[in-house]
């Protein structure tokens, strides 16, 4: 194993990753518990969010960091 060099990447993107990313598994987990609490329906709107939340975040990468 070598060590990664992370230096070229810029304070935006790492927070912008860092928010994306809680939110994208944040929703997940919660629309996972939900399900299991027998509640489907807002269950799957959470899962819903997440894809939501991660289609949004591959379209700023896109346009703002690519």
């Amino acid at each position: 194993m070598s060590l990664v060099d992370v230096s070229n990447v810029s304070p935006a993107l790492f927070i912008l990753g860092v928010v994306f990313l809680l939110l994208i598994f944040g929703l997940l987990s919660f629309g996972i518990m939900r399900m299991f609490g027998q509640r489907f329906r807002s269950g799957w709107i959470c899962i819903g969010g997440a894809v939501v939340s991660f289609v949004l975040f591959m379209w700023i990468l896109n346009r703002w960091f690519l």
